[in-house]
C-alpha cells in the first residue's frame, strides 16, 4: 500500500509529502538541505523551532519540527535562530542573589502577565510561572519550572513585552547549581576516588570497549543512591 500524500506549504511553496513524516522529515523529503535549524532530532536541543498555521485556522502554532507530524495544508516556516538580547556576565563574579537576576534582566519586571509565552512553549513549560518566580526572587522555583527549557526562543517571539525570559531562566539555573543546590556528598566522595586513581583501570577498559558491549554495561549499571 502506498503512502498517503498530503499538501503542505514550506515558506509559501507547495509540496506533496507523506503524512507519516515529521515536519523536519518533510522538509528533507521536499529537497531542503538543513544546515541550521536541525540538531538532536530527539526533541531536546530546541534547534528546530517551527511556526505553522493550518488552513482555516487564524492562530499561529508552535512546535519542534522533529517532534511534530505534518498535517494537510500546513503552512510552515523554520526559525533556525532567534536574535534575542543576551547580556554578558560572569557567573564567578556573582553572589547568587535573586536581585542579581533582575539587575542583569531588569526587563523581567515589565511582564504583562498575558501568558502568551506559556502558550507558545513546545515543551509545555509554565513559562509565566517561572517569570513570576524570577520577579518574586524565588530562584529555586524558577530553576525548577524552567528545567526542561530547550532555549528555542519561541516564547520570546510571542512576548508583547519582548522579554528574553529563557535566558533569564538559564541564569537562574546556573545560580541555583553554583550557589543554592544542596551539595552531594556522594559526588564529592566519587570525585576524590577518581582523583586518587581508584577507577583508572576501569575507565581505560570502558574507553576500549566495543559500542554494543558498552551499551549493555550502561543499561545494567548501578544507579547512584539517593541522598
Amino acid at each position: 500500500m502506498g503512502e498517503n500524500m498530503i499538501d503542505i506549504y514550506i515558506m509559501g511553496e507547495h509540496h506533496r509529502v507523506p503524512d507519516s513524516l515529521t515536519i523536519l522529515q518533510a522538509l528533507e523529503y521536499a529537497g531542503y538541505r538543513l544546515i541550521r535549524g536541525v540538531g538532536c532530532r530527539g526533541g531536546f536541543c530546541g534547534a528546530c523551532a517551527t511556526v505553522y498555521r493550518i488552513a482555516g485556522d487564524y492562530r499561529l502554532k508552535f512546535a519542534l519540527a522533529c517532534q511534530t507530524k505534518v498535517e494537510p495544508n500546513m503552512q510552515l516556516a523554520m526559525i533556525p535562530y532567534f536574535p534575542a538580547h543576551q547580556p554578558r556576565y560572569r557567573l564567578s563574579e556573582l553572589k547568587g542573589t535573586a536581585q542579581e537576576v533582575l539587575n542583569i534582566y531588569p526587563e523581567m519586571l515589565t511582564c504583562y502577565g498575558c501568558n502568551t509565552c506559556t502558550k507558545s512553549c513546545p515543551q509545555e513549560i509554565d513559562v509565566l510561572g517561572y517569570v513570576s518566580a524570577i520577579i518574586r526572587g524565588d530562584i529555586p522555583l524558577a530553576a525548577d519550572i524552567s528545567f526542561d527549557c530547550i532555549m528555542c526562543g519561541l516564547c520570546v517571539s510571542r512576548c508583547p513585552a519582548e522579554l528574553v525570559k529563557h535566558h533569564a531562566a538559564l541564569l537562574c539555573r546556573r545560580i541555583y547549581g553554583k550557589f543554592l543546590a544542596p551539595r552531594s556528598e556522594h559526588l564529592k566522595q566519587r570525585i576524590q576516588e577518581v582523583k586518587t586513581g581508584k577507577f583508572t583501570a576501569a575507565i581505560a577498559e570502558l574507553k576500549n570497549m566495543p559500542p554494543e558491549e558498552l551499551k549493555k554495561v550502561y543499561a545494567n549499571r548501578d544507579i547512584e543512591p539517593e541522598e
